[in-house]
């Protein structure tokens, strides 16, 4: 195990690897106050502990928060690894034997798991998997069925260009149709992130650009080195929407993860298309848990705890930490 101390805007910040079954992966470790609880989050196509510098989600009054960046991302990028062994139950195994050591390290006995976007394709698996190691799952831009998802994106999409007079992205849509039958074709994804963003249902609501949005603050982020910038963006260029991709396409976690041992709390934007609100409501619904709360965000996209966060730091504090539901929708 290695580690590396700065301080930030967010406080002080450590910067830690370690040997995850058999695999060194990276992660930041941000808190105020030793005596917090821990929330490990689990990032999506691409680790995005960099936003929580210029969106500040202020998380870190109420937790000691573990922004794990997995394998096959980011800092935990290996170039000559091959990304297709890369498995889910693989990342389901490592989320849960970090769990099991930050339980020690901290010394307690359960932590809270937090999953965004493609990661909580992971979170809530692990969750019903081994609900003793969990306080609560809070799942933000919930997965349901990502193959439905896409074909919905990609019909909201074709329909809004057209509708906005962005005639060249409508053309490039047109030729690349998203069915269930036949998947997110490659040039499909080429565009996807553009246009999402250009119509407000990416990664922010307001976030219209992703080279000015993600790319650039990527780059200013302080802590990593120049190498682990570079791996950032590598990774992403290599594994594509996710290192899993298909595996999320092809499966439908409303039948899979009907059941989960511990509360359970979503939290989604209504403008996101990404993961479909939608679809993300109806799964809630057949969700079996001790407690449950879905909370929509209004003026949000696909990343409501950077959008929101007064909003989101309400609902920890009054709802996630006491163990109620009281601030859900009805």
């Amino acid at each position: 195990m290695s580690t590396g101390h700065s301080r930030g805007p967010i406080g002080a910040v450590e910067k830690m690897f370690i040997e995850l079954n058999g695999a060194r992966q990276g992660m930041f470790i941000t808190r105020s106050d030793p005596s917090c609880p821990v929330l490990l989050y689990l990032h999506g196509g691409m680790p995005d502990f960099f936003l929580n510098e210029k969106y500040p989600t202020g998380l870190e009054q109420f937790f000691t928060m573990v922004w794990w960046e997995q394998r096959g991302s980011g800092m935990s990028y290996q170039p000559r690894a091959p990304q297709d062994l890369i498995t889910v139950d693989q990342l389901i195994d490592d989320t849960l034997a970090l769990s099991d050591h930050l339980r020690r390290r901290f010394r307690q006995e359960r932590i809270y798991l937090m999953g965004h976007s493609g990661g909580t394709f992971l979170g809530i698996q692990a969750a019903a998997r081994a609900p003793e190691l969990f306080h609560a799952y809070i799942g933000v831009a919930q997965i349901s069925h990502q193959m439905e998802s896409e074909v919905l994106a990609y019909r909201y999409m074709l329909l809004e260009c057209r509708k906005r007079g962005y005639h060249q992205l409508a053309k490039k849509l047109q030729r690349c149709p998203v069915t269930s039958e036949e998947g997110t074709p490659a040039a499909y994804l080429r565009v996807r992130d553009v246009a999402m963003h250009r119509l407000g249902i990416g990664t922010m609501h307001t976030m219209t650009s992703v080279l000015s949005g993600i790319f650039l603050p990527s780059l200013r982020c302080r802590h990593y080195s120049v190498g682990e910038r570079v791996r950032l963006w590598a990774a992403k260029a290599r594994s594509g929407a996710s290192v899993v991709w298909d595996a999320m396409l092809a499966t439908d976690l409303r039948r899979q993860v009907t059941e989960v041992g511990v509360p359970v709390h979503f939290l989604h934007g209504v403008h996101d298309y990404t993961c479909s609100y939608t679809l993300a409501r109806s799964y809630f619904e057949g969700i079996t848990a001790p407690a449950k709360g879905f909370y929509s965000f209004q003026d949000s996209a696909h990343s409501p705890i950077f959008e929101e966060p007064q909003r989101t730091q309400q609902i920890v504090r009054d709802d996630i930490l006491q163990g109620t539901t009281t601030l859900a929708d009805d």
